[in-house]
This record gives C-alpha cells, sequence and structure tokens, in this order.
C-alpha cells in the first residue's frame, strides 16, 4: 500500500472552511483533505509562489525567508509544483513549521510523481494536502490555475512571489490575490532574469510591495540600516588588499583575473585572498570570489 494512502481522505464544507476562503469568488462548496485540519493552522498563513524553473537565487531567498516565517508561527502554503512551491514546502518543515499543499489535481492522482515523499513528508509532519477535486481526478492544463485562487485565498500575511516569468502561473495567483484584496508580496531580481520580469514588474507597478528582508513580509516600514553594519571598516586593509576589495565591489572575479589586471603575482594574490577568506571578509564560490 502507498504510504500516504494511510492517511484516510475526508471532505470539508464550505461553511466550516477558514474565514479568509469563505469571501472569495467561486469559493468551492467542499475540499478533500488528507492530514490533520486544525483550524489553527489557518490562522496565520503565507502563501508562496514562483517559478517551477527555480534558480540558485530562488533557494537562496526561500533558505533566507523562512527561519522569518517559522518564527512568527506562519503556516506556508503553496501549490505542491516542482520549483518553488516545493522548496517552500521542504524548507518550512525543515525549520520546523507547518506546509498545506493544495492540489491541481485528485488527492491520488497527485502532480507530479516525484514528489511522493514530499506528500509523505507533510502528513508525517501534521500538514495537510487539500483539493477540491475528486480523488480520481487527473490534473490538466486548467485545473493548476483555477486552484490557484484556493492558495490565494487561504493567505491572511499576503501572497510572496519569489521567482515568476511575465506570464507565469505565479502571476495569475498574484492577480487572484489582487481581487481578493490580499496582500502582495514579491522579491525583486536582476532585470536580466526571465524568472524575474514576473516579480519586478509587480513592484514596478505598485501591485506588490517589495521584500529584501524577511521581515518585510509581516512589517510594512522602511528603517535605515545601522550605519555600523551598512558600511564595513576596511581601514586596517593593506595595500592589495584595498585594490582587491575595491576590484570585487564592482563584480565577482577569480584569481587569474585579479592578477591580470593588478599585474601581481600568482603567489601574492592567492595569499592574500587567502587571509581575507579567513578575516571572513570574502566568501569564494566556483572560483570566483564575492565580498562577504
Amino acid at each position: 500500500m502507498t504510504e500516504w494512502k494511510k492517511w484516510p481522505i475526508k471532505i470539508i464544507e464550505q461553511k466550516d472552511f477558514p474565514k479568509q476562503l469563505k469571501g472569495i469568488k467561486t469559493c468551492p462548496t467542499k475540499l478533500y483533505y488528507r492530514g490533520n485540519w486544525d483550524s489553527n493552522i489557518f490562522k496565520k498563513v503565507v502563501a508562496i509562489v514562483g517559478s517551477r524553473q527555480i534558480t540558485k537565487y530562488g533557494k537562496e531567498i526561500i533558505e533566507k525567508i523562512m527561519p522569518e516565517i517559522v518564527t512568527q508561527k506562519t503556516t506556508v502554503i503553496s501549490g505542491f509544483m516542482y520549483g518553488i512551491d516545493s522548496e517552500a514546502h521542504w524548507k518550512s518543515m525543515e525549520y520546523g513549521g507547518k506546509t498545506v499543499a493544495i492540489l491541481g489535481s485528485g488527492l491520488n492522482e497527485y502532480y507530479p510523481k516525484e514528489n511522493y515523499d514530499l506528500y509523505l513528508k507533510i502528513l508525517e509532519n501534521n500538514g495537510l494536502v487539500i483539493s477540491e477535486y475528486e480523488p480520481e481526478f487527473k490534473a490538466t492544463v486548467w485545473s493548476f490555475p483555477q486552484r490557484n485562487r484556493i492558495v490565494s485565498g487561504l493567505s491572511t500575511v499576503g501572497v510572496l512571489v519569489v521567482e515568476g516569468g511575465i506570464k507565469s502561473g505565479s502571476l495569475i495567483t498574484a492577480k487572484l490575490g489582487l481581487e481578493q484584496k490580499k496582500t502582495i508580496l514579491a522579491v525583486p531580481g536582476p532585470i536580466n532574469s526571465k524568472t524575474s520580469q514576473g516579480t519586478n514588474w509587480l513592484i514596478k507597478t505598485g501591485a506588490a510591495r517589495m521584500v529584501t528582508e524577511p521581515i518585510d513580509i509581516f512589517e510594512d516600514k522602511i528603517c535605515m540600516p545601522e550605519q555600523e553594519n551598512l558600511f564595513k571598516d576596511y581601514s586596517s586593509l593593506n595595500d592589495i588588499e584595498k585594490i582587491i576589495i575595491d576590484l570585487l565591489e564592482n563584480e565577482a572575479m577569480s584569481s587569474d583575473e585579479i592578477c591580470q589586471i593588478t599585474k601581481r603575482s600568482i603567489t601574492e594574490i592567492s595569499t592574500n585572498l587567502s587571509m581575507m577568506l579567513m578575516k571572513d571578509l570574502l566568501t569564494e564560490e566556483d572560483g570566483k570570489f564575492y565580498i562577504s
């Protein structure tokens, strides 16, 4: 027997839905679910949506925001798909939080099939897997956009778009959230990235509040950072270290690139880079050096 089938499928009627869901347009009359339906799980909810083609940047954002979300005792709701959805479900549980998945299929015909372990883990973690469709209903092109109104509808804190193209399902969810009078939140991204076109557009048009720090999800305040945290003190660096900092402030570079520009020996540059790594002034990834 498939392990997650040990959890029976139950039905909840509209009259027993969380308050925030009852008022949405075309509210379903009933929902099928597996797991522990506890009304407390819906008291404070953030919907997290984004690209199915998650990037390294998208993963870093989920990693950065999740501790604050869990600390704030906020349930993460998402759509169980590849990419940002799955990452949000997994990270929520990893940090000790609760998560709810809304399927675009029936509970016995979940998609994608690669998410077997995620389905089971959500149930084992006292979360919920929910669908408005009959248990044997197979996902269709239209059922995913349709279920998005439930994803946004269950949110109380807001709908957070982490990555999304200009014509993505994430923007459909954001649009539905706006119609439902939900707070829309978006993480800005590189202007040359297709997966950030949607989020940047939401921010530029004023449809979404920009999120650059985890606390932005919960507080609409902009505070000036403490000056000592804003600017690092590089006065104690030697001459070559200062040159390296000046170069890396513009872009990440390899040791060879730094040597070519500075006309210094690889031994001198490598020694200084090693010392700067030890002092936590720099980080290294894939042969490139970045300012910490």
